[in-house]
């Protein structure tokens, strides 16, 4: 690659060949898919600690097959940047968030978090950008986005602000706030990554487009200046962020517990490892994993920004070949390979690169780099500190009610089916432990939907509908923000009970517009 350097007409401009461009994008979507599968033993296996140095962090020969086929939806860091990469492919660079939207949402596989409640409401006719609003959908600031972020970087190399248009379009069907940076700063990472040649170079690159106010930059900036003062120990940094970072507000699964999907608390830590590794794959890899929290989608990141600096062909062998046995594979519920990925975010790059004013020759192609602007501030749930958290887990057969006073509430749970539990089985489990079995058990064509009733304060908010399918699941049975502080009583209406259903209620989280609120157990049912 040559230097970047002054041209005539615009402020600079980054030359490569087109053999260039292909090695690099191969090395994004190689490197992602290697690291997603290096941290897979330990996704969310360490949360509020880290592995330590004894424990080895297995690869072999074989390896990614392996995973391949045991577990295909561990690759959904992939197949999801596939569905967007072949409906830009298809429906043109032009195409329209609502089009984007409903490819997302229809795709035929296994989604969860924030991707969920944005099919979900798509499917229930709630269009972006209102599907991944933190007001519709409770894992607004979870990592979804981030971890589908990596191919917009792939198809407009060294084009930051044609990066963030098309994450503003993309992230904002399943995210928005600290959840839609957390894509967007993956995104610009990937796409700087054409250009500049060091970490901290990238990092600072894509931090740049995100608003200082918010709290996703002051996170990224504290792993940057932390690193700065005390380069030689991750570990440090990793404390670091723990003490001050480490608290979800959003997440139903999360909040008041260590397990943690928040999208800037996740990029801090893809941060901490690339700056520590200092450009080193294996290092990066190693760290980034060892770190915790979502340890196979932090590697993918990482490994996929690094992929695209390197180049496929410097990806060291001992990473390398294990993925060459699966590049011409399609990925479950798709029609997309790596293979054919590589060639359609080719396609799609030069026709970025010509719509953003970049030269196409037969061997090379030129393209300006114009500085990125900075992305509107949003933030999500202002004024809603949490309260409580309240263990339930019971299972309702027909209407539920709670009292509690705040400003918002959310349910942890979900449909379960028990047409499988018979006699033998309950007598193995204990009737607590049938929830999380039963969870498991949603049966993919079963038309079953339950039909719910939100009341609050005696007045119906909305009639929630419950598939018991498992694409459309509704992942919180109810929940609500924004309400007036106080005190605040809660319904549910199943209106179509089911014996061989039930509702699983697990935690209900409770909220406050004052985070130093004293918590009212005695109003509680």
């Amino acid at each position: 690659m040559s230097a970047v350097f002054a041209t005539a007409g615009i402020a600079q401009s980054v030359k490569l060949t087109t053999d260039q461009l292909m090695n690099k994008i191969k090395g994004g979507w190689a490197g992602q898919t290697i690291g997603v599968v290096f941290g897979a033993p330990y996704e969310f296996k360490f949360t509020g600690s880290y592995v330590q140095d004894y424990q080895p962090v297995p690869w072999s020969r074989h390896y990614i097959l392996y995973w391949w086929n045991k577990k295909p939806g561990l690759f959904d860091d992939i197949y999801n940047d596939c569905t967007f990469v072949e409906a830009f492919s298809q429906l043109g660079i032009d195409c329209t968030q609502k089009q984007l939207g409903h490819r997302f949402a229809y795709a035929d596989y296994h989604l969860a978090h924030a991707n969920q409640a944005g099919r979900y409401n798509i499917r229930q006719g709630i269009e972006p950008p209102e599907s991944g609003n933190w007001r519709n959908n409770p894992h607004a600031d979870d990592l979804d986005f981030q971890i589908e972020a990596d191919f917009i970087g792939l198809m407009t190399p060294a084009m930051v602000g044609q990066a963030q248009q098309v994450a503003d379009k993309v992230g904002h069907i399943m995210n928005s706030g600290d959840g839609f940076y957390g894509g967007a700063f993956v995104a610009a990472m990937y796409s700087s990554a054409f250009y500049l040649n060091t970490p901290k170079e990238i990092i600072t690159a894509a931090l740049a487009t995100i608003p200082q106010e918010s709290q996703f930059y002051k996170c990224i900036s504290d792993v940057v200046a932390f690193h700065d003062a005390h380069p030689q120990n991750w570990k440090d940094c990793w404390f670091m962020l723990q003490d001050k970072w480490n608290k979800d507000v959003g997440c139903p699964k999360g909040v008041f517990l260590s397990f943690n999907i928040d999208a800037k608390f996740n990029s801090a830590l893809v941060a901490m490892a690339m700056l520590y590794g200092n450009g080193d794959i294996t290092e990066t890899l190693d760290i980034a994993a060892r770190a915790g929290q979502d340890s196979d989608c932090n590697p993918s990141t990482c490994g996929g920004v690094l992929g695209v600096m390197h180049g496929y062909d410097n990806i060291p062998a001992f990473w390398l070949d294990p993925l060459k046995e699966i590049e011409d594979s399609t990925f479950q519920n798709t029609d997309m390979s790596l293979a054919r990925s590589y060639t359609m975010s080719y396609d799609l790059a030069l026709k970025y690169i010509k719509r953003n004013g970049g030269k196409i020759g037969k061997k090379d192609v030129e393209i300006p780099i114009v500085k990125a602007p900075v992305l509107s501030l949003e933030q999500n749930f202002p004024n809603t500190y949490p309260l409580f958290r309240e263990r339930k887990d019971c299972f309702v057969d027909k209407d539920y009610e709670f009292n509690f006073d705040g400003n918002g509430f959310v349910i942890w749970g979900n449909l379960c089916c028990l047409r499988n539990i018979n006699k033998d089985y309950i007598n193995r489990v204990s009737i607590r432990h049938i929830g999380s079995e039963v969870f498991s058990m949603t049966e993919p064509d079963d038309p079953y939907v339950a039909k719910v009733e939100v009341w609050i304060d005696g007045k119906l908010d909305c009639t929630a509908e419950m598939p018991m399918k498992g694409q459309n699941r509704r992942v919180e049975p109810a929940w609500k923000y924004d309400l007036p502080e106080g005190h605040h009583k809660v319904v549910l209406k199943w209106l179509n009970p089911d014996p061989m259903y039930t509702i699983r209620i697990n935690d209900i989280q409770y909220y406050s517009a004052n985070p130093q609120h004293p918590r009212f157990y005695s109003n509680l049912n």
